[in-house]
């Protein structure tokens, strides 16, 4: 059985992506709003509230946190590419998980910001060049990172947690 934390795996760098990868990054960058939206869609307060796994965070929380980190991950590009490999501060994701926001938003909003977000990010993205790509920012915990790695995370991340949502559906028959 594949772990609930992770159901389409943790996230492994390979190394500098060819240019078909970082395409498909993008693409994947590009459909995670509607693939989240899809696969909320109909959900009743009462399913949004069900932890997508024992202990993990319902999915009301998680359809607030992708918004949150991909706006963490939006800043973090700008910076590496307005500074010279500037350290960026972490956010406790646990924590703003249980923020009032996230408790009593409509999800609604969450999916506009990220639809809006999304528009945004990849304007600036696709506007990169080779050696853009290349820039860094140091993460306290992770240490130094390029761009690109940047790109492969958020491309996982997107998917990470839609699969997410999508699992416990398909558990639940929902």
């Amino acid at each position: 059985m594949t772990d609930p934390r992770y159901p389409i795996g943790k996230f492994h760098y390979e190394g500098p992506p060819s240019e078909q990868q970082k395409q498909r990054f993008l693409d994947d960058i590009a459909s995670a709003p509607a693939n989240l939206r899809a696969a909320v869609k109909s959900l009743s307060d009462a399913q949004l509230d069900t932890p997508y796994r024992d202990g993990g965070w319902t999915v009301r929380q998680v359809v607030h946190h992708v918004p949150d980190s991909h706006m963490n991950s939006y800043v973090r590009f700008k910076l590496a590419l307005t500074e010279d490999d500037p350290t960026i501060k972490p956010y406790f994701e646990d924590r703003w998980a249980q923020l009032a926001d996230t408790k009593a938003t409509p999800i609604e909003v969450s999916l506009a910001m990220l639809d809006l977000l999304h528009d945004r990010w990849l304007r600036l993205l696709r506007s990169l060049g080779p050696e853009d790509w290349k820039r860094t920012f140091r993460h306290p915990e992770m240490g130094p990172m390029t761009l690109e790695k940047n790109l492969a995370l958020y491309a996982w991340h997107g998917k990470h947690h839609v699969t997410h949502v999508t699992e416990l559906r398909r558990r639940n028959g929902w």
